[in-house]
């Protein structure tokens, strides 16, 4: 797939695999190496080694395990991250119940993840395959942008920490309202690889009282998503809710789609009522063209679409139903973004109205949806 970006130097791909486990080592190794153009350059087995290496070796891709001796993944990746040394791949167990420090890794900028097997029913050719398909998207990405620089980058997450709101502080604005037309706008945000990180640069700014739904569609397993919406939920002025079918839509209000499911809408009397949906069936369960395909038939000339960071053009054909509608639709900057290459084929197809980057986004969705006044709303 990206074979004639990546191999014009005639050089391989220098891995450096972070793994305390012998066994692990020897498999990651021996499966990435199945690309010619991939080559491990050595293994650390701690923290502390894996510091050390990175900074002699300068590998062009890390990939990191996050439970190790000595010094934990997650400080490793935070020393390394900061030092712009190599995009690294969070290679970890990933379970519900450990799926936050993965997610955590992921805002601090870990470029992506591959889930580690968990048992012996596990597809090592499939683990292979995506392993070297995401390091080799890391190290085409690190050749040909300032990737390193983006990832490193602070967001509103980690430099707004002491003054974090828990949701059980926030005051709740907007309620489910049983009697309100709907009329305000809907705002669907579909974002790839990278959005762990940038997505802080437009939620939080965004004021509770905002005269919008916000749709988030985050490409996701499903036991990610809910961490996402509960660690959203701490930085936002917004409620930001893990969508869930049957729950009705109020402004002011942030939906993250579930993993494994379609977020959509129905109309039901005056209200709008959220749907998961199984079909159709698409290479990204949730999908941002479904969701936003839906937000211009439920919301008409009300509709905002964004495409944010990712690979892919997920989102290209949502965006033109959203400017069928009479909507307005924005892709973000090359500045910003991650991975330009959602965005980039949003652009190519003509159906974006403006390219801003992430940190202009918040200030241009304020200007076109509005604010309401607390009074003026029914609960």
């Amino acid at each position: 797939m990206y074979r004639s970006s990546y191999n014009d130097d005639k050089e391989p791909i220098k891995v450096l695999v972070v793994d305390d486990s012998p066994l692990m080592q020897r498999a990651i190794k021996s499966l990435v190496e199945l690309d010619k153009n991939i080559k491990v350059i050595e293994v650390a087995s701690n923290g502390r080694e894996a510091i050390r290496l990175a900074r002699m070796l300068k590998p062009d891709v890390i990939t990191l395990d996050i439970n190790m001796p000595e010094l934990d993944g997650l400080s490793v990746l935070k020393v390394l991250i900061q030092e712009e040394i190599a995009p690294i791949i969070v290679v970890s167990i990933i379970t519900q119940k450990k799926a936050p420090v993965t997610y955590e890794a992921l805002e601090y900028g870990a470029f992506d993840y591959v889930p580690k097997p968990i048992d012996e029913s596990w597809n090592a050719l499939e683990f292979g395959r995506e392993l070297r398909e995401k390091i080799i998207l890391a190290y085409v990405q690190a050749k040909k942008s300032a990737i390193l620089h983006k990832l490193a980058e602070e967001r509103f997450t980690l430099m707004k920490k002491e003054g974090r709101k828990k949701p059980s502080e926030k005051k709740d604005i907007y309620q489910v309202m049983e009697s309100r037309v709907v009329d305000f706008y809907g705002v669907g945000i579909g974002i790839s690889t990278g959005g762990p990180k940038n997505i802080y640069d437009v939620l939080p700014p965004l004021p509770s009282n905002l005269n919008a739904a916000i749709f988030v569609v985050q490409h996701m397993p499903p036991f990610f998503t809910k961490q996402y919406a509960e660690h959203l939920d701490n930085y936002c002025q917004m409620k930001v809710l893990h969508a869930e079918d049957g729950m009705v839509v109020a402004p002011g209000n942030v939906y993250v789609a579930q993993g494994g499911f379609h977020l959509t809408l129905e109309r039901n009397e005056e209200k709008l009522v959220i749907r998961l949906a199984s079909e159709p069936k698409h290479t990204f369960m949730p999908s941002a063209d479904v969701t936003l395909s839906s937000i211009a038939k439920a919301f008409r000339e009300k509709s905002i679409g964004i495409i944010m960071t990712g690979m892919g053009n997920d989102g290209v054909e949502g965006l033109a139903e959203i400017k069928k509608a009479g909507g307005l639709c924005f892709a973000e900057s090359e500045e910003t973004a991650i991975v330009f290459g959602m965005p980039k084929e949003a652009v190519k197809a003509g159906v974006v109205d403006k390219v801003l980057p992430s940190y202009a986004m918040p200030e241009e969705i304020i200007k076109t949806v509005g604010t309401v006044k607390a009074e003026n709303c029914q609960a």
